[in-house]
């Protein structure tokens, strides 16, 4: 069984992230989206509210598995024997950081890390630009899942 992770924080998930996911799911027999837990920061959504709303928006692929993780990524990747993460990549300002990040995981265990180009179409998005854009009553339907664009907009009517 070929696995992979494509991690992040996901608040919310964009049409970026899902294209990654979507791409990651014709590659791999079982992927999993794992959603970090940051306690220092305070997101615009709960971790479980993320949780849901991935497991929503990814359904149709079938082989995609959502769960938080809390602590050093190749942690979880050992505990669960995946062998690969997939990241995409918007810039070469992404590149710098991520091959750090690369390195370090495959110092540490042996984890591969595979990066994806970023669709054109997504390669400004990010959820930071998503949450601004929105909260400031802005259009984002075309830049995230139609569930997210409820929940966002939800969220953001009550604060």
């Amino acid at each position: 069984m070929r696995r992979a992770v494509c991690p992040g924080s996901f608040d919310p998930i964009t049409n970026g992230h899902l294209d990654i996911i979507a791409r990651a799911s014709r590659l791999y027999d079982e992927v999993y989206v794992a959603v970090m837990i940051n306690k220092s920061k305070k997101g615009l959504f709960e971790i479980e509210e993320r949780i849901e709303l991935i497991r929503e928006v990814t359904s149709e692929y079938g082989n995609v598995r959502v769960e938080a993780f809390h602590g050093l990524l190749v942690d979880f990747c050992k505990q669960r024997d995946i062998p690969a993460i997939v990241k995409g990549l918007r810039a070469v300002s992404d590149f710098d950081y991520e091959l750090q990040m690369a390195q370090m995981n495959n110092g540490l265990t042996g984890v591969e890390t595979l990066f994806v180009p970023t669709n054109p179409t997504y390669s400004f998005l990010s959820s930071s630009l998503v949450k601004e854009v929105a909260a400031w009553g802005g259009d984002v339907s075309h830049l995230v899942p139609a569930p997210v664009l409820e929940a966002l907009n939800e969220r953001l009517r009550k604060d």
